[in-house]
């Protein structure tokens, strides 16, 4: 992935939507390829007209993440398929938080959509970010030409180890998420009937999007009882609105009792 001006339209572009992929457009910037962000439609689903208007010839690749971060939400399946049966390039699924969604992932599909390319990590639900292990599933065609061009020690000995040390613990991982997808319903049910709290948006991540009457201020009202949430009131759609990580039972007991103590205005 990587970006170029778009003052200089014939060069190969890539579609990421929805737009807030940071190392994304990062990668972008530093391989000099287009990058067009096509933002949700108010439901936090695929804008399936405006994607395909931004479509052009040199259009390579379409990305999206499902369950998509920050909303929480997973992508609707049939706009998936939708691009996936029309576009000629690659559409790449960021399916990091998967494990903690109520459907499956698109895997299966490998075999019914040679273009499609599913990305998966060990660092959420597995607890492992430190190693910074991705997984990539694609055709074979695909993967030949990622072990063409990757670089040749891009995994440490140490990490793959750790790794195959995980997959070996698969039920207590299961336990794991079980335990975070409870407490996300029950964290969710009780933010939502506080004051200042205007919307908790329903998320198949480990995390919540909730809205509330003046973000920035609740945002340093938590930093000031070592609480750190995410502001993400500048992601379009996201006004006024906090990303807050599911923790442990206690931990999101604590949130609760302070955010009552909370007074807005």
């Amino acid at each position: 992935l990587l970006y170029r001006s778009f003052c200089t339209p014939s060069k190969d572009n890539v579609i990421i939507c929805p737009p807030t992929y940071g190392m994304y457009e990062v990668s972008a910037h530093i391989n000099d390829i287009e990058l067009k962000k096509i933002p949700l439609l108010p439901n936090f689903q695929l804008n399936l007209i405006d994607i395909e208007q931004s479509i052009d010839v040199h259009t390579k690749l379409i990305w999206i993440c499902s369950p998509n971060n920050p909303t929480g939400n997973s992508i609707n399946r049939l706009d998936i398929e939708t691009i996936l049966n029309n576009f000629n390039g690659i559409v790449v699924i960021d399916e990091a938080y998967i494990n903690f969604a109520s459907y499956r992932s698109l895997i299966p599909e490998l075999l019914n959509y040679p273009n499609l390319v599913i990305l998966q990590t060990l660092s959420k639900a597995w607890g492992l970010a430190g190693l910074r292990i991705g997984m990539a599933f694609a055709s074979e065609p695909i993967i030949d030409v990622f072990n063409k061009i990757k670089p040749p020690y891009n995994i440490n000995v140490v990490s793959q180890e750790l790794a195959l040390k995980a997959l070996d613990n698969v039920s207590q991982v299961n336990e794991w998420i079980k335990t975070i997808v409870e407490q996300r319903e029950k964290l969710s049910t009780e933010i939502v009937l506080l004051p200042f709290v205007k919307k908790v948006y329903r998320s198949d991540a480990n995390f919540i999007l909730v809205k509330v009457a003046d973000a920035p201020a609740l945002y340093y009202f938590l930093t000031q009882h070592q609480i750190v949430v995410r502001d993400r009131s500048k992601v379009v759609l996201c006004d006024d609105c906090l990303r807050i990580t599911i923790g442990k039972k206690d931990e999101n007991e604590q949130l609760i009792s302070i955010l009552k103590k909370y007074k807005n205005g």
